[in-house]
């Protein structure tokens, strides 16, 4: 089942597919009454939804030709009808041939769409040959729940769904791996007929999102988070204000953000936005990434992952898949941020430090005034707790900037293979705590203690804080840690996990535009949304 390289070829094919028109945006209605689902029609429409699924199945008593015609009938959005049966992940575990009745009939009722499993297309569109109504078409669906086959079997498949007669094919895989994806993009390209390709779960996100850019028929959003009617199924808002669907296209190019998990990254909500606001055809994702090096290798298509931020655990991993790295980049040994040049090769930057030196910087201005050409942090000690991507970049852009720089980590020898590279001091997190050869020492806090969570826990107690005047806590979930509060309430200046994400993307997205950032809409986004 290994995912085939998905290359420029591939997305060419797709600007003269099958279906030039925009994907359409279908929210599934979840209600168990009639009355449910005609709110949540009603406010499908209000939020931007083109169509509506009418999940029969979900209905608790489902009364066939009196809820149909209410329901068809007064749907402010064109419909598409599913009656989901038990055995291909729905709720319906009745008679099959009442289920097929009440599927004709929302056909006779005015459904634009009939959604009906593969197993019994052949039979159900044999069944309506010659009595379909023009304005109906009938999607032949198959659901795999536990992977996405390989490229050959895909393929078979959407034959077997054609060979039924079928308007539209819908066909929907899990995603075990990111790049699994990449096979249900190839066949959309492909597909002679309409398509919907989706594959489910958080690794296949990127699917749901992307099918504008590679001609799928439809997508689904759900009409809240906890009404989702597929696993993995972004919401409507998500789609149309995170994701800008609406302006994806075939030569969209693609951005994300490589971690694991990811999910809480608001990466997204800046970089869309900044996009957006200069008219830039391009996307930022959540990428949940297992393997980079697969994920590098399966999608090497120049406008996809044409650049990436990295986040915690592969921006170490990430080195090794590099054809070149930004000198300051190689000596701290990771990177967060990835470009794709034209030639598709591959280069990699560190701005982690950038953003987090910076602001450290002018939390100590903000205490000591202004010298000019001198940096504040020259000899300060500068405490750094954390040894992974984030700590090395604190402690070599501290030291860069004539600070002294000590290294605390859980495992002391990791703490000391950083320290030397550094020409710092090394010890275990637990020394920290009485470690106070001077007053006035910066703190760093790297690690990922008192991150959501566990917002109750901090990486050095109280008392110990004292000693510094200058606490930075790369955690932005939450914003104000408590190692934050505990730091301001010892009189310390604080510098938020915020800062260094704004000033570290300031920097990602010049690399990846060639364009200055638009910081305050950048702040003002942290500030809404932290």
């Amino acid at each position: 089942m290994g995912s085939l390289p998905f290359t420029t070829s591939d997305l060419q094919t797709s600007t003269s597919g099958v279906r030039s028109s925009p994907t359409l945006l279908c929210t599934p209605l979840m209600g168990t009454t009639v009355d449910q689902m005609l709110i949540e029609m009603r406010k499908a429409k209000e939020i931007g939804a083109d169509l509506v699924e009418i999940r029969l199945d979900c209905l608790r008593n489902f009364n066939p030709l009196q809820d149909l015609e209410i329901l068809i009938k007064r749907s402010p959005l064109p419909t598409l009808v599913t009656y989901r049966p038990v055995w291909e992940g729905g709720q319906y575990e009745g008679d099959e041939s009442k289920r097929q009745d009440a599927l004709r009939l929302a056909m006779q009722l005015g459904a634009h769409y009939i959604d009906v499993e593969l197993e019994v297309a052949h039979d159900f569109n044999n069944s309506i040959h010659g009595k379909k109504p023009d304005n109906c078409k009938v999607i032949v669906s198959s659901h795999n729940f536990h992977n996405t086959p390989s490229s050959e079997a895909i393929g078979n498949l959407l034959a077997r769904i054609q060979a039924t007669g079928a308007d539209i094919a819908t066909i929907a895989t899990t995603a075990l791996d990111i790049t699994d994806c990449a096979r249900i993009f190839q066949i959309t390209v492909h597909s002679q007929i309409p398509i919907i390709g989706i594959v489910m779960g958080e690794r296949g996100l990127i699917s749901r999102i992307l099918s504008p850019k590679f001609g799928g028929y439809l997508t689904y959003g759900a009409l809240e988070a906890g009404a989702i009617s597929a696993p993995g199924q972004p919401t409507v808002n998500d789609l149309l204000d995170l994701y800008n669907f609406r302006l994806i296209r075939p030569d969209t190019k693609v951005y994300g953000i490589i971690g694991k998990p990811v999910g809480h990254s608001k990466s997204p909500l800046l970089f869309n936005a900044a996009y957006k606001s200069v008219g830039l055809n391009a996307v930022y994702l959540h990428f949940l990434v297992d393997d980079v090096e697969k994920f590098f290798n399966t999608y090497s298509a120049v406008d996809f992952a044409s650049g990436c931020s990295c986040t915690i655990p592969h921006k170490e991993a990430a080195l090794k898949c590099m054809d070149e790295i930004d000198p300051i980049a190689k000596k701290i040994g990771a990177i967060n941020n990835i470009v794709r040049r034209p030639d598709g090769t591959l280069t990699a930057f560190n701005t982690d430090y950038i953003g987090a030196i910076t602001a450290i910087e002018d939390g100590l201005r903000e205490l000591n005034g202004v010298s000019p050409g001198v940096s504040p942090l020259a000899g300060k000690l500068f405490v750094v707790l954390g040894a992974g991507g984030a700590g090395k970049s604190l402690a070599y852009g501290a030291a860069q900037k004539g600070a002294r720089v000590v290294v605390a980590n859980r495992t002391f020898e990791r703490a000391k293979e950083l320290a030397e590279k550094v020409g710092g001091q090394a010890m275990t997190l637990a020394e920290v705590e009485n470690f106070h050869p001077e007053d006035g020492m910066v703190l760093a806090n790297t690690t990922s203690v008192g991150m959501k969570p566990k917002i109750d826990d901090t990486p050095l107690a109280k008392h110990a804080l004292k000693r510094y005047c200058v606490v930075f806590d790369a955690i932005y979930t939450p914003k104000d840690t408590r190692l934050l509060r505990e730091a301001r309430e010892t009189g310390a200046v604080i510098v938020y996990g915020t800062e260094m994400l704004i000033r570290q993307g300031f920097e990602q997205y010049k690399n990846f535009t060639g364009l200055p950032a638009p910081e305050e809409l950048f702040r003002t986004l942290m500030e809404k949304h932290a």
